[in-house]
């Protein structure tokens, strides 16, 4: 199956938290970091996860926000130290990869967005993802 999502990061199923609808499932990515996806409670059933279950995390590029630094008081967990790999910018809208430990995540953003935080190639990152904004596929 191909999908027109960039960000795909490997990973292993390290906890699964089952609620009465939803359920969030931790991922520890190949580069060592933790990531958490709030999905479905039927979603973990039909794709068999427990601990140990090789996925692939998925996430659209306009999901992924950037920061200088990490943020506290914030409710997203999932916070991607990197830096930022290329940028490319248009009139509106820029895409800016960025590398990550065990991978490589694309966010697009505003161009307004990227003169305001002073991007450029190399520049020091975080990147934001709320868990429900994450998908799972079984590998």
């Amino acid at each position: 199956m191909s999908l027109s999502i960039r960000n795909q990061i490997p990973g292993t199923v390290i906890a699964v938290t089952t609620g009465e609808v939803m359920a969030t499932v931790r991922v520890r990515l190949d580069g060592g970091q933790e990531i958490t996806a709030a999905i479905t409670r039927e979603s973990v059933r039909d794709l068999g996860l427990a601990a140990g279950s090789a996925v692939r995390v998925l996430v659209k590029s306009t999901e992924v926000s950037l920061a200088m630094a990490a943020v506290e008081g914030i409710s997203i967990r999932n916070q991607l130290p990197g830096r930022v790999a290329e940028l490319v910018t248009g009139a509106a809208m820029s895409s800016v990869k960025v590398s990550v430990a065990g991978g490589t995540l694309t966010a697009a953003i505003t161009t307004d967005a990227v003169r305001d935080l002073g991007l450029a190639t190399g520049s020091p990152v975080v990147a934001l993802i709320k868990s429900t904004e994450i998908s799972l596929a079984t590998v």
